[in-house]
């Protein structure tokens, strides 16, 4: 057996060599080629972008003498900066030909990609590898040095005007445009664009820019943009001056590219300037780090003609012994004080000098500042209700301090609330207990009317004008609130104070579903803007105060996320809702919305 299968063996392996043998010899036979040679038309190439379609440098080689078709014959040219060995080459393909060429935007491309600086020179390394058509068979040629010079091939910057007005009352709206050309032509990777702007004639000795981003073709500015390129160039605000423009492109790689130069002549506008108030009271009121202008509160502007940018003022509490100063800017370079010879509630501003405001008593002050005059006012700061809607007032601000209920509480920094009973007539809100004589001074009474309702968001509010706030649609008892969070748009709330509800999950009594205004108790109206209700309160469940039969009516939240029972702050501009004690009881509630708390006991 192991001599038949042994035979077997010999047979089957003669086979499958005989039908090997024949299998090789049907394929075809291909000799060996020979290594080619490079040659270059230039070994320095400069072009220019005039060139960018022209063919400014040609590559040639010699035949490889493949054993096929040199049509089919494959060639890969390489391009690398001279160093590297062709780690990071560049490459392009020719079939069945024995040379090839570069036009000016290939050649500025491939160094660009590199990110070769315009107008330098680079040595770059060239090469060929040749194959036959599936790549087998590869030679490689000698190395060509050339020298490369990347050429400028900028935008053309436009401009759509060549002369702008701008004015604060427009600083919104667009002013000018500019358009450009891309850079780079030829180049395949990302472009981020700059215009850059200097004063005229100054060559751009230390240009400015405005950021724009890649890929972009043009920029809009505002008549606040060029007004800031303005000022920047030094044409002070109301003067008429010239200011250049340019645009800068840089590609990934870091090539800079700056575009033709553009001149705009602009008429510019003293922009907003803005004052702060840091002191020793910082911290202790919640307004940011104490003596930090980066942090310190805003003072409100008064933009009334002839004060714009000269007189400020703001409503604020102060401890006793609180100290501060006004800064122009959150900085200390422009930093206003008392005059040494002038130190008291009013009198002279002097910029950097010793000392500081101060208050002996704790409350809350109106301070107000003139920079133009260089004078300062600190007297008590009120708000209250004047006019022929308010009871018992006729215009006569002397009363609106001595009845409680024209009276309107501080809630915190520039806003006061007060609940009141309204005729249908007119009637304005009032800082002091005289009508203003109407200048423009520190010491004026302030008087607001408006041209809007107060519904809503609120409407905003106009300073000693002769706009009364509207007349109310009905006479009945309304919340008013004076708002100078946004010290860009002051303004006022008017709703409705006829009823105020308890809602929640926390409340126990029989028919009142949670959440459900309709069926949630109202508490009764003391007074001089408080509420009371005795109620049963369900342990550790939520509460809040709605000043209406459904949601979407004024509201307060808890403004400091107290428990148990006590005196809680409260706040309407969105918040947690208030716990109910953790221990099941029944309980008296007081919201005092003038005192800004609700007491749980």
């Amino acid at each position: 057996m192991k001599r038949i299968l042994t035979a077997l063996t010999v047979a089957l392996t003669a086979v499958l060599f005989f039908n090997a043998c024949h299998k090789v010899d049907s394929l075809p036979m291909y000799a060996n080629g020979t290594a080619i040679t490079l040659t270059a038309s230039k070994t320095a190439v400069v072009p220019t972008p005039a060139d960018s379609a022209k063919e400014v440098i040609s590559f040639s080689w010699t035949n490889p003498k493949y054993a096929s078709d040199s049509n089919t014959y494959k060639f890969i040219l390489e391009i690398d900066s001279t160093g590297r060995n062709f780690s990071k080459e560049s490459t392009k393909i020719v079939t069945g030909k024995f040379l090839t060429g570069l036009t000016g935007k290939e050649l500025n491309s491939i160094v660009l990609n590199y990110g070769f600086t315009l107008g330098t020179a680079y040595g770059m390394d060239v090469r060929v590898i040749s194959s036959y058509g599936n790549n087998n068979e590869r030679y490689l040629s000698n190395t060509v040095k050339i020298n490369v010079t990347p050429y400028n091939d900028p935008s053309v910057l436009t401009s759509a005007q060549t002369s702008v007005t701008c004015t604060l009352a427009n600083a919104a709206l667009a002013s000018n445009t500019f358009s450009w050309t891309p850079s780079f032509n030829g180049y395949t990777g990302a472009v981020t664009y700059s215009v850059q702007y200097d004063s005229a004639t100054k060559n751009f000795v230390a240009p400015q820019e405005i950021a724009v981003g890649a890929s972009i073709l043009s920029k809009v500015l505002t008549q606040g943009d060029m007004n800031t390129t303005a000022l920047n160039s030094n044409i002070t605000g109301g003067n008429t001056g010239k200011v250049e423009y340019r645009l800068k492109a840089v590609t990934a790689q870091g090539a800079v590219s700056y575009s033709n130069v553009v001149m705009v002549t602009i008429q510019s506008y003293q922009p907003l300037i803005r004052l702060y108030m840091p002191g020793s009271y910082q911290s202790s009121v919640g307004a940011g780090n104490d003596w930090d202008p980066p942090t310190a509160p805003e003072l409100i502007r008064d933009t009334r003609a002839g004060a714009l940018n000269n007189l400020y003022y703001t409503y604020a509490y102060l401890p006793a012994g609180a100290a501060f100063k006004v800064t122009q800017g959150r900085a200390w370079t422009i930093a206003l004080g008392p005059s040494t010879s002038t130190t008291g509630t009013a009198g002279n501003l002097v910029n950097g000098g010793p000392d500081n405001f101060s208050v002996a008593t704790a409350g809350v002050y109106r301070i107000s500042v003139d920079i133009a005059t260089m004078k300062y006012d600190v007297r008590s700061g009120r708000m209250g209700f004047v006019g022929g809607a308010v009871p018992g007032n006729s215009w006569t601000p002397a009363t609106t301090f001595t009845d409680v209920n024209s009276q309107m509480g501080y809630v915190k920094r520039d806003v006061f609330i007060g609940i009141n009973d309204f005729a249908v007539d007119g009637w304005k809100l009032i800082d002091n207990n005289s009508w203003n004589d109407g200048a423009l001074t520190v010491t004026n009474t302030r008087s607001y009317g408006s041209l809007g309702n107060g519904s809503g968001n609120g409407s905003s509010v106009e300073i000693n004008t002769g706009n009364n706030m509207p007349n109310p649609a009905a006479a009945a008892r309304y919340r008013v609130i004076f708002d100078g969070t946004d010290v860009n748009d002051v303004k006022y709330i008017m709703n409705s104070a006829t009823e105020m509800r308890l809602v929640g999950d926390g409340i126990n009594q029989v028919g009142v579903n949670d959440w459900d205004p309709p069926t949630s108790p109202q508490m009764a109206y003391q007074g001089n803007g408080k509420w009371k209700i005795v109620i049963a309160l369900k342990a550790n469940k939520s509460i809040k105060f709605l000043a209406g039969n459904a949601w979407g009516a004024f509201d307060y939240e808890d403004n400091g996320a107290g428990t148990g029972t006590g005196v809680r702050k409260i706040k309407w501009d969105g918040s947690d809702n208030f716990s109910t004690p953790t221990t099941a009881g029944t309980y008296t509630i007081i919201l005092d919305e003038k005192a800004g708390t609700v007491s749980i006991n």
